[in-house]
This record gives C-alpha cells, structure tokens and sequence, in this order.
C-alpha cells in the first residue's frame, strides 16, 4: 500500500512537477478542515435554535418561569450567553463578548481556507511559470533538431499546475462563503435575543392586555 502510494506521488510529480504535489497536500488538508467544521457546527448546534427562541420569545411575553423551562432543553451553544443574560447581567457589551468568544471558536480554521482560496491560483500559476522555463530550456537544447512535441508537452504540463491550483481554489472559496453566511447569521440571531432579553416588550410582572384587574371601586 505504502509503496503504491509512493509510485503514484512519483508519477504526480512526474507529470506536474513539484507544485501539484503541494498542492494535492493543500487539497488533503483543506478537505479535513472542512470535515471539521461541518462536525464541529452540527455538534455545536448553529442553526438550531428553536428552544433558544422560544425561551427568548416567552421571556419577551413576560412569562419568566416558561422561558427558563424552554432554554433548559436547548442545546444551542448561545445557551450560556442567554442564561447570563436572564440570571441579571445587564451588560450589553459584555453578553456580545460572550457571545463572540462562541463564535471565535467556530470561526478556528476560516483563515486557513481563505488563504488557501487566495494562493493555490498563484501557486498554480508559479508552476507554470516554472513549466514554460522548463520547456524552453528544453527547446533550447535541442538547438536546430527542434521538435514541436517538446514545446507542445511542456506547455501541457507548464497548464496543467494552474487547472490543478483552480480546482483548489474555488470550492474552497465556495465553501468559506458558506461558512461566513451561517456564522453571519448566528451573529444576528445571537444581537437579537441579548437585545430582546434586555429589553422585553413586556417586563415581569406587567399584567397582559385587556387583563389588568379592576382596582377597587369607591361608592
């Protein structure tokens, strides 16, 4: 198995040169990354909010005791910031740092596949720039027996680091769009439940509409 697999590298770099083997190792990496963070959003919940909005949205009703019984079963990863929030903490500023530590740890490992987006075309192309100089150095040597076949096969070669490095690059930016679009949206569910905890439309206590009992009546 080793020893396949070692063939195969060598008639990889054969074929590519240098540049395509680092970047099939980019491409291994950037795929277990991304397995990664699909593993570590579902385990985390994002997206999956329903019993945090519903005690966000009884909290906002006044019903503190049903707000607390709902956040009890959600397993979102907001949970702690929302239960700091309900325990009395009226810190804004300190809820959204909460809330931003969460999402700096699901946010581990964007940068590497936006850096990864960024240069695998460069790299790509640096192969075949690398290529070109091979071929005509080649095409040099062959002096007045020039055969279009060399020019032709190394400029194949020369393209192919650069088809390699594209198809690096662009499902990886595919992917990190993703990724940033459901983290951007984390960040507005995160703002609006600290806003509604903070603020309900209808604090503790207050007596519903319409259901306010008549004070007592004076002859």
């Amino acid at each position: 198995m080793i020893g396949a697999a070692v063939e195969l590298l060598r008639r990889v770099a054969d074929l590519g040169g240098p540049v395509v083997l680092i970047l099939i190792g980019v491409s291994v990496l950037t795929v277990a990354v991304v397995i990664y963070k699909l593993w570590q959003f579902a385990a985390a919940g994002v997206g999956r909010h329903r019993a945090l909005t519903e005690a966000v949205a009884a909290w906002d009703g006044g019903d503190r005791g049903l707000a607390r019984a709902a956040l009890g079963t959600s397993r979102s990863y907001l949970r702690p910031v929302i239960e700091l929030a309900m325990s009395g903490q009226t810190d804004p500023e300190r809820l959204g740092a909460e809330a931003e530590a969460c999402f700096a740890r699901l946010e581990r490992g964007f940068r590497l596949l936006d850096s990864v987006a960024q240069l695998s075309p460069l790299l790509g192309l640096f192969g075949t720039v690398l290529g070109m100089i091979a071929a005509f150095q080649a095409l040099q040597a062959a002096g007045t027996q020039v055969d279009p076949s060399i020019l032709a096969g190394g400029i194949w070669v020369a393209l192919l680091t650069t088809a390699v490095g594209l198809a690096v690059a662009m499902p990886t930016a595919l992917i990190l769009s993703w990724f940033e679009s459901r983290m951007e949206a984390e960040r507005v569910l995160a703002e609006t439940a600290i806003h509604t905890v903070l603020a309900p439309s209808r604090p503790h206590g207050m007596p519903r509409a319409g259901g306010a009992s008549a004070g007592p009546v004076h002859a």
